[in-house]
């Protein structure tokens, strides 16, 4: 036991060290899943780990975004009706500060999810949080308010999930939602607008934005309903697209210097089990009982699909649907695709038919943002099925089964030969990294977790319903 107390407290003098020494924050995707440090990490949770701490928390889905010796992060208090950021202190696991969301309207939110779903992000100096439910905020980092920009409530019972990202001086935010979706950058340090871009031809969905460079050329990618789109990080302006997306998105691109790989799938947008309305007018005829040329909710049959998304086609909330709503999202069913693809970035205009490297239909994952970790994209589907392509040609490598089944929202995250996916019952699956990966192990947690992994320093925090893991291999 001495030897053992000896060795832990040995080991957080290390990781206290290189805290200071740490410049960069880490937060959402930013390094689009890929740890760039060299520090080795546990091949299992269970005899090659060593717990350095855990606290406890209030509910909340947001990944943990770190910087230095501090860990930032947003919780929901259900007892309390309460939204706030929190930060902890990273050598500690202790609460350093707590500071609550001026909330007057609680957004609606999916029963799965939570409203402090997106993730904080920090520059070293200031910390922001977003809720849907307010708007965002930028603190200090001992927790005073800088400024404040309201946002939200949106028009979306599933609420706003989307992180903010930071390039250039400015917070990046995406909303796509039911009515006025839109991109928007904010100046970091006076939480102005700086421009705002519309994105009317956009549904829901939920993804956050990356940022892929190549030399001096730097452009905000932004995956959205039946489109990835490239915007000009200076003015907003749509450079390039491509078509061939879900209906809804909600996993982040992975982003190489030569490419750009995402895989979406939402129900119905596979061509065996293709949601069609069909014409207005024919609908019209078999469905307006009252003829007053709109079509109740009442008056669909039991089983149409439209009855579980009628909130979302009915634009104007007004109970009804015209012409003009039912076309509307009749379109997108009609062109929604469930894809995995690399993209070739750049160019001008629509670039479908001529920046597509390859396709792959198969396997998809609905929620989790997929790791592309030395020349191979890994992908979870729900129900814990893993497949593993070649980044260069597409070629399916592998599929098979984790241990951990169930649904998957936490995205996957991979670093030193392996590749880490969690479950939303809990169970951590750690696989040798490959074409032909491997299952090393499998932790259960016994919790829900929902947030995405993140490895710092060697350190991998997990996060479930109820707590904050901090551990490092042993």
């Amino acid at each position: 036991m001495q030897r053992l107390c000896i060795a832990f407290i040995a080991l957080n003098a290390v990781f206290t060290t290189s805290y200071t020494q740490a410049t960069e924050p880490i937060y959402f995707r930013r390094d689009g899943g890929v740890t760039q440090s060299s520090h080795p990490l546990p091949d299992n949770f269970d005899n090659d780990a060593i717990k350095i701490w855990q606290v406890d928390l209030p509910n909340g889905i947001s990944t943990p975004c770190i910087h230095g010796d501090s860990i930032y992060l947003t919780t929901w208090s259900e007892d309390h009706d309460e939204l706030a950021t929190v930060a902890i202190d990273r050598v500690q696991g202790t609460i350093r500060w707590k500071q609550v969301a001026p909330v007057e309207k609680l957004e609606s939110f999916h029963s799965v999810g939570s409203p402090a779903s997106s993730s904080p992000a920090c520059n070293g100096s200031q910390v922001f949080s977003f809720f849907g439910s307010y708007g965002l905020l930028c603190y200090d980092r001992n927790g005073e308010t800088l400024w404040t920009h309201r946002l939200g409530p949106f028009q979306d019972e599933f609420g706003a999930s989307s992180s903010p990202i930071l390039v250039d001086n400015l917070v990046i935010l995406n909303e796509d939602h039911d009515t006025d979706s839109f991109l928007v950058a904010i100046d970091q340090k006076t939480g102005k607008t700086t421009w705002r871009a519309p994105r009317e031809e956009f549904t829901r969905s939920y993804s956050t934005p990356a940022i892929w460079q190549n030399g001096s050329t730097k452009q905000l990618i932004v995956a959205g309903s039946l489109q990835l789109a490239a915007y000009d990080i200076a003015t907003g302006k749509k450079r390039w697209w491509v078509n061939s997306l879900s209906r809804i998105v909600d996993p982040t691109p992975s982003i190489t210097t030569n490419r750009i790989y995402i895989a979406t799938q939402t129900a119905g947008g596979d061509q065996t089990e293709r949601i069609s309305m069909g014409p207005f007018e024919d609908a019209l005829k078999s469905l307006d009982k009252n003829g007053d040329r709109h079509i109740a909710q009442e008056e669909l049959p039991e089983a149409s699909p439209v009855i579980p998304r009628f909130f979302r086609i009915d634009l104007d909330q007004d109970g009804r649907l015209n012409k003009s709503e039912w076309e509307k999202h009749a379109t997108v069913f009609e062109r929604a695709k469930n894809i995995a693809l690399a993209i070739k970035p750049g160019g001008e205009g629509n670039v479908t038919e001529t920046h597509i490297d390859w396709v792959y239909r198969r396997s998809l994952p609905t929620v989790p943002s997929s790791v592309v970790y030395d020349g191979v994209m890994y992908m979870v589907k729900d129900g814990g099925i893993v497949t593993s392509l070649d980044a260069v040609t597409g070629q399916a490598l592998k599929t098979g089964r984790a241990r951990g089944r169930g649904n998957y929202y936490a995205s996957l995250v991979a670093g030193d030969g392996k590749v880490f996916l969690a479950s939303e019952r809990g169970v951590v699956t750690i696989l040798k990294a490959g074409p032909k990966w491997e299952i090393l192990s499998s932790h259960d947690f016994g919790e829900r977790i929902l947030a995405t992994p993140v490895f710092a320093d060697g350190q991998i925090f997990i996060r479930t319903d109820n707590h904050l893991y901090c551990f490092a291999k042993s």
